[in-house]
Protein backbone atom coordinates (compact mmCIF):
# COMPACT_ATOMS: atom_id res chain seq x y z
CA UNK A 1 0.00 0.00 0.00
CA UNK A 2 1.54 3.38 -1.24
CA UNK A 3 0.78 6.38 0.66
CA UNK A 4 -0.54 8.05 -2.65
CA UNK A 5 -3.50 5.96 -1.97
CA UNK A 6 -4.18 7.53 1.04
CA UNK A 7 -2.92 10.87 1.46
CA UNK A 8 -3.82 13.87 -0.71
CA UNK A 9 -1.28 16.85 -0.84
CA UNK A 10 -4.53 19.14 0.59
CA UNK A 11 -4.33 16.63 3.25
CA UNK A 12 -0.60 17.17 4.60
CA UNK A 13 0.00 19.75 7.38
CA UNK A 14 3.78 21.28 7.58
CA UNK A 15 2.86 23.34 10.48
CA UNK A 16 0.25 22.54 13.09
CA UNK A 17 -0.28 24.54 16.03
CA UNK A 18 -1.75 23.48 19.21
CA UNK A 19 -1.29 23.58 22.99
CA UNK A 20 -2.40 20.02 23.82
CA UNK A 21 -3.25 16.67 22.39
CA UNK A 22 -6.70 17.91 22.61
CA UNK A 23 -6.44 20.15 20.32
CA UNK A 24 -4.63 18.53 17.98
CA UNK A 25 -7.35 16.37 17.44
CA UNK A 26 -9.71 18.83 17.23
CA UNK A 27 -7.75 20.52 14.65
CA UNK A 28 -7.21 17.27 12.61
CA UNK A 29 -10.79 16.26 13.04
CA UNK A 30 -12.18 19.50 11.22
CA UNK A 31 -9.84 18.97 8.26
CA UNK A 32 -10.55 15.73 8.22
CA UNK A 33 -14.54 16.50 7.78
CA UNK A 34 -13.80 18.62 5.06
CA UNK A 35 -12.02 15.60 3.62
CA UNK A 36 -14.65 13.10 4.46
CA UNK A 37 -17.86 14.88 4.59
CA UNK A 38 -18.24 13.51 7.89
CA UNK A 39 -18.84 15.88 10.75
CA UNK A 40 -16.02 17.24 12.84
CA UNK A 41 -18.15 16.40 16.22
CA UNK A 42 -18.15 12.78 14.60
CA UNK A 43 -14.77 12.61 13.70
CA UNK A 44 -13.16 14.58 17.01
CA UNK A 45 -15.49 11.65 19.16
CA UNK A 46 -14.07 9.17 17.66
CA UNK A 47 -10.90 9.88 18.22
CA UNK A 48 -11.00 10.57 21.81
CA UNK A 49 -13.19 7.56 22.49
CA UNK A 50 -10.52 5.72 21.00
CA UNK A 51 -7.63 7.70 23.16
CA UNK A 52 -9.11 6.47 26.06
CA UNK A 53 -8.98 2.81 25.37
CA UNK A 54 -5.06 3.82 24.92
CA UNK A 55 -3.07 6.13 23.84
CA UNK A 56 -2.37 6.29 20.25
CA UNK A 57 0.99 7.43 20.95
CA UNK A 58 4.00 5.47 19.05
CA UNK A 59 6.93 6.52 20.30
CA UNK A 60 10.16 8.62 19.27
CA UNK A 61 7.98 11.65 18.69
CA UNK A 62 5.16 10.45 16.83
CA UNK A 63 1.52 9.70 17.19
CA UNK A 64 -0.90 7.83 15.12
CA UNK A 65 -4.13 8.20 15.56
CA UNK A 66 -6.78 5.75 14.53
CA UNK A 67 -10.14 5.27 14.11
CA UNK A 68 -12.59 3.38 11.78
CA UNK A 69 -16.05 5.38 11.08
CA UNK A 70 -19.29 4.70 10.05
CA UNK A 71 -20.56 6.65 7.06
CA UNK A 72 -16.66 6.71 5.59
CA UNK A 73 -16.22 5.05 2.07
CA UNK A 74 -12.10 4.97 1.67
CA UNK A 75 -9.18 5.50 4.07
CA UNK A 76 -8.21 8.48 4.72
CA UNK A 77 -4.77 9.74 5.88
CA UNK A 78 -3.65 13.28 6.80
CA UNK A 79 0.29 14.46 8.22
CA UNK A 80 0.76 16.94 10.51
CA UNK A 81 3.64 18.44 11.82
CA UNK A 82 3.25 20.49 15.06
CA UNK A 83 4.95 23.52 15.45
CA UNK A 84 5.89 22.66 19.03
CA UNK A 85 6.02 19.19 20.71
CA UNK A 86 2.65 18.29 22.74
CA UNK A 87 2.36 15.59 25.41
CA UNK A 88 0.39 12.46 23.71
CA UNK A 89 1.00 10.04 26.48
CA UNK A 90 3.35 8.08 24.41
CA UNK A 91 5.22 5.06 25.68
CA UNK A 92 8.34 6.34 25.83
CA UNK A 93 7.06 9.42 27.53
CA UNK A 94 8.60 11.73 24.53
CA UNK A 95 6.51 14.85 23.33
CA UNK A 96 5.13 13.94 20.01
CA UNK A 97 5.84 16.62 16.90
CA UNK A 98 5.17 14.03 14.05
CA UNK A 99 1.49 13.00 13.64
CA UNK A 100 -0.34 10.60 11.34
CA UNK A 101 -4.36 10.89 11.49
CA UNK A 102 -5.83 7.87 9.81
CA UNK A 103 -9.48 7.02 9.15
CA UNK A 104 -10.77 3.97 7.55
CA UNK A 105 -14.46 2.62 6.80
CA UNK A 106 -16.23 0.68 9.41
CA UNK A 107 -15.52 -2.57 8.07
CA UNK A 108 -11.90 -1.98 6.19
CA UNK A 109 -10.02 -4.38 8.83
CA UNK A 110 -7.54 -5.51 6.24
CA UNK A 111 -7.23 -2.32 4.44
CA UNK A 112 -6.96 -0.61 8.09
CA UNK A 113 -4.41 -2.44 9.35
CA UNK A 114 -2.29 -2.31 6.20
CA UNK A 115 -2.01 1.36 6.33
CA UNK A 116 -1.36 1.48 10.18
CA UNK A 117 1.63 -1.01 9.03
CA UNK A 118 2.82 0.92 5.92
CA UNK A 119 2.87 4.17 8.51
CA UNK A 120 4.81 2.42 11.11
CA UNK A 121 7.15 1.15 7.97
CA UNK A 122 8.03 4.78 6.84
CA UNK A 123 8.24 5.89 10.73
CA UNK A 124 10.74 3.30 11.81
CA UNK A 125 13.03 4.43 8.99
CA UNK A 126 15.47 6.85 10.42
CA UNK A 127 16.20 8.86 7.03
CA UNK A 128 12.29 9.31 6.44
CA UNK A 129 11.68 10.51 9.76
CA UNK A 130 14.63 12.96 9.74
CA UNK A 131 13.52 14.31 6.67
CA UNK A 132 9.89 14.75 7.52
CA UNK A 133 11.48 16.55 10.80
CA UNK A 134 13.40 18.77 8.42
CA UNK A 135 11.27 19.52 5.75
CA UNK A 136 8.78 22.76 6.08
CA UNK A 137 7.17 22.80 2.33
CA UNK A 138 3.77 21.10 1.89
CA UNK A 139 4.73 19.88 -1.40
CA UNK A 140 8.03 18.61 -0.36
CA UNK A 141 6.64 16.96 2.49
CA UNK A 142 4.24 15.15 0.22
CA UNK A 143 7.25 13.93 -2.02
CA UNK A 144 8.88 12.32 0.88
CA UNK A 145 5.69 10.50 2.54
CA UNK A 146 5.04 9.16 -0.85
CA UNK A 147 8.35 7.64 -2.17
CA UNK A 148 8.27 3.99 -2.64
CA UNK A 149 8.95 2.39 0.81
CA UNK A 150 12.20 0.81 -0.67
CA UNK A 151 13.76 4.65 -0.84
CA UNK A 152 13.57 5.22 2.84
CA UNK A 153 15.57 2.48 4.20
CA UNK A 154 18.67 4.11 3.31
Amino acid sequence: MDFGDLLTIQNVVPLLRAKDKTEVLQQLSTRAAHSTGLTQRDVFDALLQRERLGSTGFGRGIAIPHVKLRGLESLVCLFARLSQPVAFDAPDGEPVDIVFLLLGPEHASGDHLKALARISRLVRAPRALERLRATQDREALYAVLTEPATSHAA
